[in-house]
């Protein structure tokens, strides 16, 4: 069985109450509409954006492109995540782009053939380039972030448009590439949020009832991502609050860091942001916004020169 079809059987099983929570909490701001709609490799994608009311549009804004989980929506992650708050305050423009389905929707992270063309990295791109046409956005200053699957497609985007994406973000991201599956060996500052009681995709990683293949540990996932990045071996470690630790590769290559953030009894949710009900997610951390202090990382690292030869969709 495919892994979409295992995660839609678990849902069905826990019950359409549980989902009814999620999507009313999701549509309690939206009313799950969208603002805009793109064809792209054939198909008509969804995305919402938010721009501040008191945006300065005299001068370029940065763009944090924020991704949904698996059978969720556009509008899930913008109330989850509550980006739109932090683009409020500090003046940037945010995007909720809508993963393929008709209904809850996903992101196909995972392709049969080793290098196919993926079409969800196709849309983003072209929805980029959108966004560019129809405001004005530093190109230096485009970042992704994803919850769960969206944190593994996220993944997916540094390995294939890393010439466009200036840092990632991932919380608690489902993580089902290989790293040898990622032929782009530019550095790509990271940051990353994770919960040790996480039932969906565990910590210490290993095979969930999800997923028909096991995850990676969060920990050693982080570390491979600093290898990449040219970091120096051995993290920093500090105390941030009673339930958060943080984890800081430095010394890295073209300055881009990586970060991890570990909430101790923390689940399967979005630090700082809505809360999912306890029940079946765990925990949520109000110790640290992860939306606030990704913006913070995000910043500190715009779109440097990077090396020659990074991937384009034209060689890609």
């Amino acid at each position: 069985m495919r892994r979409p079809a295992v995660i839609g059987t678990v849902l069905a099983c826990l019950g359409l109450p549980a989902l009814a929570v999620l999507f009313d909490a999701a549509t309690h701001y939206t009313a799950n509409h969208t603002t805009g709609t793109l064809v792209s490799s054939g198909r008509e994608r969804d995305y919402i954006v938010h721009v501040p009311a008191n945006l300065d549009r005299s001068k370029p804004a940065a763009l944090v492109i924020s991704l949904h989980p698996a059978l969720s929506t556009a509008a899930f992650q913008m109330n989850t995540s509550q980006w739109n708050r932090v683009a409020d305050r500090h003046g940037f423009i945010v995007v909720y782009p809508g993963g393929d389905g008709g209904g809850p929707k996903m992101w196909a992270v995972r392709s049969a053939e080793r290098h196919a063309r993926m079409p969800d990295v196709i849309f983003i791109s072209e929805l980029m380039d959108k966004l560019q046409a129809d405001y004005r956005i530093d190109p230096t200053r485009i970042y992704v972030d994803g919850f769960s699957n969206g944190g593994g497609m996220a993944f997916a985007l540094s390995c294939t448009l890393s010439h466009r994406i200036a840092a990632v973000g991932a919380v608690g991201a489902a993580e089902i590439l290989a790293w040898d599956w990622c032929r782009d060996s530019t550095p790509v500052p990271m940051i990353a949020f994770h919960g040790t009681a996480d039932r969906f995709t565990p910590y210490e990683g290993g095979k969930v009832f999800i997923a028909e293949d096991p995850f990676p540990s969060i920990p050693g996932w982080t570390a491979k991502w600093a290898r990449r990045n040219g970091c120096a071996p051995s993290p920093a470690e500090s105390v941030i609050a009673s339930d958060v630790t943080q984890r800081k590769y430095s010394g890295c290559a073209k300055g881009a860091s990586v970060v991890l953030y570990t909430i101790q009894g923390g689940g399967h949710t979005w630090p700082g942001g809505t809360e999912l009900p306890e029940w079946l997610f765990g925990r949520t951390t109000r110790s640290i916004d992860a939306s606030e202090t990704m913006w913070a990382f995000f910043r500190e690292h715009p779109l440097g020169v990077r090396p020659h030869g990074a991937p384009s969709l034209a060689t890609w």
